[in-house]
């Protein structure tokens, strides 16, 4: 997790309390939503309120970090499932795990949406990075001969999205959808589609 560049390198042990501070707000704002009481978070973080307030000075901007940072935690993830599984159970877990973070992190990013532009650095960074995610598992399970070749990479990004936003009120379905969608991207044993 990288705070964002002032220009000048944090200390150790600003860059530690800023780390405690997003991981601590990730935990907060999916417990109590993302009006959680930035005291309690400070709190829980085990930092004075002016700590939190010279990392982040209004919530908005610790919501953006928050919201920057579980990104970035979803995107890691696509190159730690290719190193320890097949490129097709690697697409698998991740579109798994995407549909899981736009269930649980829905309300806080409707709300960094809401009071955000669209072309900010933090939302372009996020799309870039969730993109080449989503590129970096589709071409791997598609060289494997697993998955069809006319799936992009926002397909992928929109199918999780979608399924994850549908399940929101009803999660026991995710996994049926999630089985459903898997097996309609897959190729067939000659490696075509009916």
């Amino acid at each position: 997790m990288e705070a964002p560049s002032t220009g000048k390198p944090m200390r150790a042990d600003a860059r530690r309390n800023y780390e405690r501070i997003v991981t601590t707000a990730q935990q907060a704002f999916a417990e109590l939503g993302p009006e959680a009481p930035l005291e309690e978070i400070a709190r829980r973080a085990g930092v004075g309120i002016g700590t939190l307030y010279r990392h982040f000075p209004n919530r908005d901007v610790l919501i953006e970090a928050v919201y920057r940072s579980n990104i970035e935690q979803l995107s890691q993830r696509a190159q730690v499932l290719l190193e320890t599984h097949t490129p097709a159970t690697a697409f698998e877990y991740w579109l798994r795990e995407q549909v899981a973070w736009v269930m649980a992190n829905r309300v806080l990013a409707t709300t960094l949406k809401a009071g955000m532009d669209h072309d900010s650095p933090t939302f372009r960074l996020c799309r870039t990075s969730i993109t080449d995610a989503a590129a970096l598992l589709l071409k791997a399970a598609q060289d494997a001969g697993a998955i069809r070749t006319d799936v992009e990479p926002v397909d992928l990004i929109r199918f999780g999205h979608g399924i994850g936003v549908a399940c929101e009120t009803k999660p026991e379905a995710a996994e049926r959808l999630i089985a459903v969608t898997i097996d309609g991207l897959r190729t067939t044993l000659d490696g075509q589609r009916p």
